[in-house]
């Protein structure tokens, strides 16, 4: 397997803050984060990160993707990084300007792809600390649920109490489920113990 080129860091992206938008791959309508992260942010802390953003409980193996194009027109091919290599890769050798994007898998069973795009590249804030999430949309799918196929399949029958199957997956869901939750306030006292960034409302 090709590994990634780690290529000379400037001064000023290394120093950098990355702005991404992370969305569950084919989830309708989409499940997003919008999470602020160092640029040079190794991948295992991107990992634990991403793992926090999203909801999951890292029960479950994961890797990294990005595509590389060879020539002009031709097909992308998709790059893997190495488990081993993900503690001296940085977020910054995958995604060096605005609409670049990588993919991070998570269950390699049920599939979860998420698409990681760099929307924008700030000047760090001093007071400010990161990682920080300033928004998002719906709730984290229960773990080992099947996929999307089997998230939709699990909200259909949640949905619908004369369903056969509702008591059991109400049993295994451990009650009441609402794909519509998201507190960006409450993933940002996880990461930093109480301290949350104000909206940018507020």
């Amino acid at each position: 397997m090709p590994k990634i080129r780690q290529k000379a860091r400037s001064g000023e992206r290394a120093r950098s803050i990355y702005e991404l938008k992370v969305t569950l791959i084919d989830s309708r309508p989409p499940i997003w984060r919008r999470v602020q992260v160092e640029s040079g942010v190794t991948l295992d802390r991107l990992h634990h990160t991403l793992q926090t953003v999203m909801g999951w409980s890292d029960s479950h193996m994961h890797g990294f993707r990005v595509r590389q194009l060879s020539q002009p027109g031709s097909r992308p091919r998709w790059l893997s990084v190495e488990s081993a290599d993900e503690k001296t890769t940085r977020l910054s050798d995958l995604l060096r300007r605005a609409r670049d994007w990588c993919v991070y898998d998570y269950d390699f069973g049920d599939g979860w792809e998420h698409q990681l795009l760099l929307e924008e590249i700030l000047a760090r804030v001093p007071s400010a600390r990161y990682p920080a999430v300033r928004a998002g949309r719906g709730a984290c799918p229960p773990e080992d649920v099947g996929g999307l196929p089997g998230y939709y399949h699990f909200l259909e029958v949640m949905n619908d109490t004369r369903h056969p199957e509702h008591e059991d997956m109400r049993e295994w869901a451990g009650g009441k489920f609402d794909p519509s939750a998201f507190d960006a306030h409450e993933i940002n006292r996880a990461f930093h113990g109480g301290w949350a960034p104000r909206r940018p409302d507020a």
